[in-house]
C-alpha cells in the first residue's frame, strides 16, 4: 500500500491554509456537494433521505468549500428553507455540537474543586483520587475507538443518543459511589459512553465543512466549548458550598438530560445512507489500517495527542498545586481556571477569524507549541526555585499563557489531521480522540508521583509532552518539505456504489 494511502478517504489538502477545491466530475451517489449553496444542500439530502437515488454520472452542483449541508429526517421531506431560516438551523446546529464537544470539560472541570474533598470523604489519597480523572479519560479514550467506526456504519443519531444515555446513567450512579473503587468504576463507564459525544461531534463537522472552513468552525466550536471550562470550575465551587461533591455528579446528570433531549428533538442526521461503511468489521479495519500507515495523518494525531498531555498534566494537577501549595480556596482556583479558560477561547477566535487562510495551519501550530513549551520551561524553573520563592501570581501566569497557546495547538491539528480523510470521518476522528485520551491518562497519575507539595512533576510532564508533540510533528508532518500532489482513482466494490481511492503523493523521503 502506498504511504499516505486511506481507504475511502479524500484528496489530501495543502497545509498553507488554502481551501481544497472539490474536484470536477461525480461526487458519491447521493452525496450533496460539500458546500453547495443551502438550496442545492437541502435537496440533495432531501432526496437521499427519501430514498431517491443520485446517479454516478450525475454531476454535483458546483460548490464553494465551507458551506454546511445538512440532510434531513430520513423518510420526512422538507421544504426548501429560506436562507434565514437555513441560518437559524446552522446556527443550532453548531450550538449542539458545541454541547457535545463540551461534554469533557463539564465531566472533569465540574469536579476538580472536588477532589480535595473526596480525598477526605473516602478516606483515600490523592493520587488514588487522580484515578477518577484518568478512569473517565481513558473510557473516553476507549469508547471514540468503538463509536467512531459505529457512527460511520449506521450514521450520526443512533450511536450518538445511545451513549448520551449510557452516559445519564453512569453520571447518576457516581453520585451513590460508597467506595473510591466504585467511583473509579462509575468514571470509566461515565468516560466511556460520553465519548459518544466527542467522535461524534467531530465526524460531523468533517461531513459539513472542509479545507479553512473545517479548521474555523473547530475554532468557533472552541468559543462554545470554551464556555464550559470557564463556568465548570465555577458551578463546582458553587455547588460545593451547599452540599458535597455528589452534588456535583447530580448536576451533571441534569446536564446530560437536557443535552440528550435537544440532540433527540434537533439534530439532524448528516451521514446520508449511501456514505455509510456496509462492509462490517472488515472494512472497518481497513480504514484503520490505512490511517495507521498514514505517516502524516498518525504525525498530526500525536502531536495533537501529545500537546493535549501537556493540558491534561495542567487538568489534574491544578487543584492541588493552586490549592494544597498555595492556599488558595476553591472558588478562587475555579476563578483562576476560568481565567485561563477565557484565554484559550480568545485565542481560539484569533485563529479562527484571522489567522486561518491568512497563515499556514502548520506554521500557527508550530508557534502555539513553541509558546507551550516556553510556558512550561518557566513554571518547571519556578518549581524548582531558581528564582527563589515565587507566589501565586508568577505561577498563574505561566500557566494562562500555557493554557491559551492550546487556542490554536488543538484546534488546527484536529482540522490538518482531518482534511486528510473524507468517507472515514468518524474512525479519523476516533483515532484523533483516543490517542489524545490515552496520552492524557498516562500522564495524569505521573503529576502526582512526588505528592501533593510540589509542582515540579506538573511542569516536567508538561515540558516533556510538549517536546514529544514537536518531535512528532517535524519527524512525521515534515511540512516544509511537503507539496501537496492528488492522484484520485475510483474503484467500486462497497454497498454504496462507489469508494474513492486516493494516493498523496509529494516530496515523501
Amino acid at each position: 500500500m502506498p504511504e499516505g494511502h486511506i481507504p475511502g478517504s479524500a484528496p489530501a489538502e495543502s497545509n498553507t491554509g488554502a481551501p481544497m477545491a472539490e474536484h470536477a466530475g461525480p461526487g458519491r451517489p447521493g452525496t450533496p456537494g460539500r458546500g453547495a449553496s443551502p438550496a442545492q444542500a437541502v435537496s440533495s439530502a432531501q432526496a437521499v433521505s427519501s430514498g431517491q437515488a443520485v446517479s454516478s454520472g450525475q454531476a454535483v452542483p458546483s460548490v464553494q468549500a465551507g458551506a454546511p449541508a445538512v440532510a434531513g429526517s430520513p423518510g420526512k421531506p422538507r421544504s426548501k428553507p429560506g436562507s434565514t431560516t437555513l441560518r437559524r438551523t446552522g446556527l443550532l446546529v453548531t450550538l449542539i455540537l458545541g454541547g457535545l464537544t463540551a461534554t469533557p470539560p463539564l465531566a472533569m472541570d465540574m469536579y476538580l474543586p472536588a477532589l480535595p474533598e473526596v480525598t477526605t470523604a473516602l478516606h483515600t489519597p490523592a493520587t488514588t483520587v487522580q484515578l477518577t480523572l484518568t478512569a473517565c479519560l481513558a473510557g473516553m479514550a476507549l469508547g471514540q475507538l468503538l463509536i467512531g467506526p459505529m457512527s460511520d456504519r449506521w450514521g450520526r443519531r443512533r450511536p450518538l443518543l445511545l451513549g448520551l444515555a449510557v452516559y445519564i446513567v453512569a453520571t447518576a450512579l457516581c453520585a451513590l459511589a460508597p467506595t473510591i473503587e466504585t467511583l473509579i468504576a462509575f468514571r470509566l463507564v461515565q468516560g466511556l459512553a460520553g465519548s459518544a459525544g466527542i467522535v461524534i461531534a467531530r465526524a460531523v463537522v468533517r461531513d459539513l465543512y472542509d479545507g479553512d472552513a473545517m479548521a474555523r468552525f473547530f475554532s468557533t466550536l472552541m468559543l462554545i466549548s470554551g464556555v464550559a471550562p470557564v463556568v465548570a470550575p465555577l458551578i463546582g465551587g458553587q455547588i460545593l458550598r451547599v452540599t458535597d461533591w455528589r452534588g456535583v455528579f447530580v448536576v451533571l446528570t441534569a446536564i446530560g438530560i437536557a443535552l440528550l433531549a435537544v440532540v433527540w428533538a434537533k439534530l439532524p442526521e448528516t451521514l446520508a445512507p449511501a456514505e455509510r461503511h456496509s462492509g462490517g468489521i472488515g472494512e472497518t479495519l481497513h480504514a484503520m489500517r490505512g490511517l495507521l500507515t498514514d505517516r502524516v495523518f498518525m504525525g498530526y494525531t500525536l502531536a495533537g495527542g501529545f500537546a493535549f498531555a501537556a493540558l491534561f498534566a495542567y487538568i489534574s494537577a491544578s487543584p492541588f498545586v493552586i490549592q494544597e501549595i498555595y492556599g488558595a480556596s476553591p472558588q478562587t482556583f475555579s476563578l483562576l481556571f476560568g481565567v485561563n479558560s477565557v484565554g484559550l477561547v480568545i485565542v481560539g477566535q484569533i485563529n479562527g477569524k484571522i489567522l486561518v487562510g491568512r497563515v499556514s495551519l502548520d506554521k500557527v501550530f508550530a508557534v502555539g507549541l513553541g509558546i507551550v513549551a516556553v510556558s512550561a520551561t518557566a513554571l518547571l524553573l519556578m518549581s524548582l526555585g531558581v528564582f527563589g520563592e515565587v507566589g501565586l501570581v508568577p505561577v498563574s501566569a505561566a500557566l494562562f499563557v500555557l493554557m491559551s497557546a492550546m487556542g490554536v495547538t488543538l484546534p488546527n491539528t484536529q482540522a490538518l489531521a482531518l482534511m486528510r480523510v473524507r468517507h472515514a470521518a468518524g474512525s479519523a476522528s476516533a483515532l484523533l480522540g483516543t490517542s489524545s485520551f490515552l496520552i492524557g491518562a498516562i500522564a495524569s497519575p505521573l503529576v502526582g508521583v512526588a505528592g501533593e507539595d510540589t509542582a515540579v512533576p506538573m511542569a516536567v510532564v508538561q515540558l516533556t509532552a510538549t517536546l514529544v508533540a514537536a518531535a512528532c510533528f517535524v519527524a512525521l508532518c515534515r511540512p516544509w518539505n511537503r507539496r501537496t500532489a492528488v492522484g484520485t482513482s475510483t474503484s467500486t466494490g462497497t454497498s454504496t456504489g462507489t469508494s474513492t481511492g486516493t494516493t498523496v503523493e509529494g516530496a515523501e523521503s
